[in-house]
């Protein structure tokens, strides 16, 4: 692929015709199921783990794996990204899924994989380079604060019936059920989340939050024999089996395909699809769809410098929208690339999307296999996993970088996403540290055009000029927000001036704001009787110019096209400069 071509191609299942089109044998075909298998064994108490973050049983978690998990791959464009449930949605999904149950929650994710699609079909995929590191880096941080907020309930084991919709509400809730703390699920948490901290130490090839999770269970079994049970994925989550049983855990089957809005809401009745229900949806969908493309994109940017590989950022979103709007069908929540999970495919061995679809397949033998043994996964246990969950993705070491070594202005931008998202909502959020990035942004840009008075530089006029005959340059774009400061910067200073000739050479960039300026600089000049002359114009100003017929005035507005052509018309002092004022000059920089 060609340089920056990945960032505007657009085909269904790009990823995997790529692999077809190099050459796809048994020796790949080896490799991926290796990796999927691993990986596919990494994403099972995951997916259920975040489900549950998400306001929802566990085995929607594994129903995303399964179906947005293979769907995605199949359609995408990045050859390494595992899709999923992830912890970035946790912060959206959970108060979509408290307000309108699971049906709403699979409608938002319905609308999100639509809007993805119509964001692939703009070519939209290029537009993440556009977003700043300090927007991205804030808002993860944010978002990783509210999950670890969020699993302080299941990790002491405190006794709060309901959670607050709002972070501070939240904050003061748990405070106020601090002394119902329960020591056997702190045991658990403790020790899942110790041998989290202590396995990689160990430089196994086995992820440490499987032997960790295992090791919480068996603390919550030994515990339940001597009566002080701890709550569990069993105790917790229940299903009606198809005979009408209500069973404890999670069932071992595949829903059936059922429209989203047949399923429960979140007062145990089906929703009743309308327009005003997606119009209240909306919003929700569209912070999925963009927190979607953002993560699923910069996912695919880790896997091309880990792999030297490019991908196709509009044939991914196209994945990501087809898995999004397929999966929800079948029970499957918003799922996006993971970043651990899609590194953990690649150091495997992956070579193909293969992989990623056999990591479905894993998940789905899992469902029907392990069903019965999942339900003893202690509630604590799922607790710590994501807290490391969250201490990963907040990237805090990155975070402290930017606030010890950026410029201001990006360490502003950081705090605004970071607070915004655990305060407010991802929307608002990312809206709002754009803006202020856009316009921070804008006022350095602003800040860089100059006027310099280069009258005496006799490298560029070589001859003295009569009284009254300046030369300045402009160096820096003239648009709107610097435009205005520098030509009533220009006017003071041809306030006693008969000619002034304006050197355009550093001026790569004239818009309508600066045309505006130009134009009440030049009625000024017109009422002071001063001559202005400019040269040396760049092609995008003199476009401009051309565009807006601005032509020449007798006495008020010339053109040149070079500062020499200019000088030959304007008087001159008797004498050249002098040798030892040339030097002077020259040394001085002028």
């Amino acid at each position: 692929m060609s340089h920056r071509a990945y960032l505007f191609s657009l085909r269904i299942a790009h990823a995997l015709r790529e692999v077809a089109a190099e050459g796809y044998g048994k020796a790949e075909l080896s490799k991926d199921l290796l990796a999927g298998v691993s990986v596919g064994i990494i994403a099972i108490p995951l997916a259920m783990a975040l489900a549950i973050a998400s306001g929802v049983p566990p085995q929607y978690g594994l129903y995303t794996a399964i179906i947005a998990g293979f769907l995605i791959p199949l359609c995408g464009g990045s050859r390494y990204s595992i899709s999923g449930p992830t912890a970035a949605f946790v912060v959206i999904l959970y108060p979509v899924a408290q307000k309108y149950g699971l049906s709403g929650l699979l409608i938002a994710t319905m609308l999100s994989g639509l809007l993805l699609v119509m964001m692939a079909m703009m070519r939209l995929g290029r537009l993440i380079q556009y977003i700043p590191e300090a927007v991205t880096l804030g808002f993860t941080a944010g978002i990783a604060v509210v999950i670890a907020t969020l699993q302080l309930k299941d990790f002491f084991g405190l006794q709060i019936v309901e959670m607050p919709e709002h972070y501070i509400e939240k904050l003061h809730t748990l405070l106020l059920a601090a002394d119902s703390g329960h020591w056997p699920s702190i045991l658990v948490a403790s020790t899942t989340l110790w041998l989290m901290w202590f396995w990689p130490k160990l430089q196994t090839p086995i992820p440490a939050h499987l032997p960790a999770v295992l090791l919480g269970t068996l603390v919550a079994v030994i515990l339940a024999w001597f009566d002080l049970p701890v709550e569990t994925i069993g105790s917790r989550f229940h299903y009606v089996s198809a005979d009408g049983v209500q069973v404890a855990g999670i069932p071992d089957m595949l829903p059936a395909f059922l429209l989203p809005w047949q399923l429960p809401g979140a007062d145990g009745a089906p929703l009743v699809l309308s327009s005003q229900l997606v119009k209240d949806l909306l919003a929700a969908a569209f912070a999925m769809a963009m927190l979607g493309a953002i993560e699923s994109l910069l996912c695919a940017v880790v896997l091309d410098g880990m792999t030297g590989r490019r991908h196709s950022a509009n044939s991914e979103l196209l994945g990501q929208g087809i898995g999004n709007i397929v999966a929800p069908f079948f029970g499957g929540i918003t799922a996006t690339a993971a970043i651990a999970r899609s590194a953990a495919n690649v150091r495997a061995g992956a070579v193909s999307p293969v992989s990623a679809m056999v990591h479905a397949l894993v998940v789905l033998l899992a469902l029907f296999v392990l069903a019965p043994w999942l339900s003893y996964l202690p509630m604590p246990a799922m607790a710590a996993l994501l807290l490391v969950v969250a201490w990963n993705m907040s990237e805090a070491p990155k975070a402290l970088h930017l606030i010890n070594t950026a410029p201001r202005s990006d360490i502003w931008v950081f705090l605004v996403c970071f607070s915004f998202t655990v305060l407010f909502d991802m929307v608002v959020a990312i809206t709002s540290g754009i803006i202020i990035a856009a316009l921070l942004f804008v006022k350095e840009v602003a800040e860089m055009t100059k006027i310099t008075d280069v009258s005496e530089n006799s490298k560029l006029v070589p001859e003295k000029l009569a009284d009254g005959h300046k030369v300045f340059r402009i160096s820096g774009p003239l648009f709107f927000a610097a435009a205005d400061r520098v030509f009533a910067e220009l006017a003071l200073l041809c306030q006693s001036q008969q000619q002034v000739v304006l050197l355009m050479d550093g001026v790569s960039l004239l818009d309508a704001g600066g045309l505006a300026a130009m134009h009440k600089f030049l009625n000024q000049c017109e009422a002071k009787q001063c001559h202005v002359l400019m040269v040396d114009l760049q092609f995008q100003p003199l476009r401009t110019l051309a565009k807006a017929k601005v032509r020449p005035i007798e006495g008020i507005l010339s053109f040149y096209p070079t500062l020499a052509d200019a000088l030959r018309l304007m008087p001159k002092r008797h004498g050249q400069w002098e040798e030892g004022e040339q030097d002077f000059l020259h040394d001085s920089g002028l």
